[in-house]
């Protein structure tokens, strides 16, 4: 374990700033940022072109690197030696605070591996944003991001996010909108939802009301713009109903699934497995395992 700190004066290294951009409305970015970014060696960006679009705007002129999911690894090992040279990096996102939902995250991973200072600067944030104005519950919350675009991924993911009782915060993006409401609706229920689009720009929009109701608004629309979801999250009565098998064996799960729904074993099996996020040998030899 170590202990470091931001701002620790004279360093043989360079400097990782994270620096939050606008996620829509340009006068949301902060004077310290317009700072750093001025004072930055260089700057490392998501899409050179949006960031170049922003830079031109603020009438700053520096040189940038790409940083994306693509050539992330190629890219770390010489943001990380120019780090090491006493270089002043500025890592940037298309919009929004780097890290969240892009691979700003491994470039500061890397950093604090090698004990170079990291700075992050407060900004603009979808996620945020989106949760406070949907009027949805804020005391807690969980920040999921993107669901897995691969079905078994994606249904494993909500076997266990259906069983949270704090508010649930997922983005989307425009074309993959409608289906995923329906799979939230038909997995999550029907709860309560906000879907913020359009955040901080003039045509800002929330629409709330049930899964199913925000499932039809979005079906009669020409989607435009990133979607921030808010969901509602799992009442504790129906969490004592949903979560019954927690102290269940796999055996005993399985015969109820049987018995309730009128699944064959092979069926159930498959089932119990997807509920538990187990592979399906594992409930396979536990059913079959004291079978006569």
């Amino acid at each position: 374990m170590r202990a470091t700190s931001s701002f620790q004066g004279e360093s043989e290294f360079g400097t990782l700033y994270i620096v939050p951009t606008p996620i829509g409305n340009l006068n949301d970015i902060t004077i310290r940022a317009l700072e750093i970014l001025k004072e930055a060696d260089a700057i490392a960006a998501e899409d050179t072109r949006n960031t170049g679009r922003l830079l031109h705007h603020f009438e700053i002129s520096k040189p940038m690197i790409s940083y994306h999911e693509h050539n992330k690894r190629e890219r770390q090992s010489t943001l990380i030696n120019d780090l090491k040279e006493g270089k002043l990096i500025a890592l940037v996102s298309d919009a929004g605070m780097p890290g969240i939902s892009d691979p700003g995250s491994d470039l500061v991973k890397a950093a604090i591996d090698e004990e170079i200072t990291v700075v992050v600067l407060p900004g603009a944030n979808a996620a945020l944003a989106g949760l406070v104005g949907s009027g949805l519950p804020t005391e807690n919350f969980y920040f999921h991001g993107f669901l897995a675009r691969k079905n078994k991924e994606k249904k494993a993911a909500i076997e266990k996010l259906k069983l949270m009782t704090c508010t649930i915060i997922f983005y989307e993006s425009p074309h993959r909108l409608v289906e995923t409401l329906e799979f939230l609706h038909e997995h999550l229920g029907n709860r309560n939802v906000s879907i913020a689009r359009e955040l901080t720009k003039r045509y800002e929009e929330y629409i709330r009301g049930e899964l199913a109701e925000v499932v039809e608004w979005a079906r009669e629309r020409t989607l435009k713009g990133e979607f921030c979801i808010v969901v509602e999250g799992l009442d504790e009565e129906t969490l004592e109903q949903e979560a019954w098998w927690q102290n269940t064996s796999l055996k005993k799960h399985v015969e109820k699934i049987i018995d309730e729904e009128g699944l064959s074993s092979k069926e159930a099996i498959k089932e119990v497995a997807t509920i538990r996020g187990l592979k399906k040998r594992e409930v396979y030899q536990a059913y079959h395992l004291n079978e006569e």
